[in-house]
């Protein structure tokens, strides 16, 4: 794939090594780039605005197996599976919030107080959590862990910053715009390992069916939050990321193209390290529904043979409870 910018020749992306490709802003792609793009199983996903906004998603051939859809649906309606596979999610997440807060335990001797309580009321969610009766119970339990978790983790980022707590559409600092894209971006790299496994996405079992969501992406998203946390409060604690990153406009921050410039190469460092745990669990729930072996022939659904391929980028790209929980740039 040959890359022009005002009519010259900028470079070249290899396309047969790709899984994704993401695309901001006004950038034109041949027709024979597409059939390329569906042909080698890379999939395309269309963000727009001055904050990106997902509005469009192509992917070639998908899994084959509908029998295992029907089990998903099945397993759906089933309360007591449901709550089984919630409750994991749960845990996972409630633990990996304890771990990074126990991380900034060590790093900002200035907030142990504030830290331990805030660790002491998640520890005190996660023995409710794992004994909640239901999942109304359960997200229950989940939102007063992260009520706790971001009374404190705010205070880790440095004033300038003002970054008070979560808040969107649009974000109103430099740290809600960054943890808005990035969960975007992790909700859609997992929509295309759940497509490419042949499970539907819009259908899940902690967030109930909601008509245009992605219930089963926001499910397996949900452990994964704290390590996004992590991720945007290392960029911005090192540096690598600041105000100067950022424009306003009105209530808004956004990314300013120096800023995409940046964050980029460090978001696909990220992920790539993590891709093959993504694609590990969205296999093992697979197999969790089939009761069985892992009905994916190898070699089918494109690119679930090479794990962690690198995430193209056409322009240098841009910022960005669970009933009817979050959407995903929660």
């Amino acid at each position: 794939m040959v890359l022009y910018e005002n009519g010259q020749r900028v470079g070249t992306l290899p396309i047969r090594p790709m899984d994704r490709l993401v695309v901001t802003g006004n950038v034109t792609i041949e027709a024979a780039v597409l059939h390329r793009l569906a042909q080698h199983g890379v999939s395309l996903l269309l963000l727009w605005g001055r904050r990106p906004r997902f509005y469009a998603r192509l992917q070639g051939k998908l899994h084959k197996n509908g029998a295992l859809r029907v089990e998903q649906y099945r397993r759906s309606l089933e309360p007591a599976f449901r709550l089984r596979f919630a409750r994991g999610l749960v845990m996972r997440k409630l633990k990996a919030m304890t771990e990074l807060l126990t991380d900034a335990l060590s790093q900002r001797s200035d907030l142990t107080s504030p830290l331990r309580r805030a660790l002491l009321k998640i520890e005190r969610a996660m023995g409710n959590a794992s004994e909640s009766p239901s999942l109304d119970s359960l997200r229950g339990h989940e939102g007063a862990a992260s009520a706790a978790y971001f009374e404190v983790f705010p205070k880790l980022f440095r004033p300038e910053l003002q970054f008070t707590g979560r808040n969107r559409r649009p974000p109103k600092d430099p740290v809600n715009a960054m943890l808005s894209l990035s969960y975007t971006l992790l909700h859609w790299e997992m929509v295309r390992e759940i497509e490419v496994a042949g499970l539907d996405p819009y259908i899940g079992f902690y967030h109930d069916f909601d008509y245009g969501r992605e219930s089963l992406a926001c499910d397996l998203v949900e452990p994964w939050r704290p390590e996004v946390d992590r991720f945007v409060w290392r960029i911005f604690s090192e540096g690598v990321l600041g105000r100067r990153h950022f424009r306003q406009e009105g209530d808004g921050f956004y990314l300013k193209k120096k800023g995409r410039a940046v964050l980029w190469p460090l978001y696909e460092a990220w992920a790539r390290e993590r891709r093959p745990l993504w694609q590990r669990e969205v296999r093992e729930l697979v197999r969790t529904l089939m009761a069985g072996p892992d009905p994916l022939p190898a070699g089918e659904g494109g690119c679930l043979g090479d794990e962690g391929r690198p995430l193209g980028d056409s322009e240098g790209a841009g910022e960005g409870g669970a009933k009817g929980a979050r959407p995903p740039d929660r």
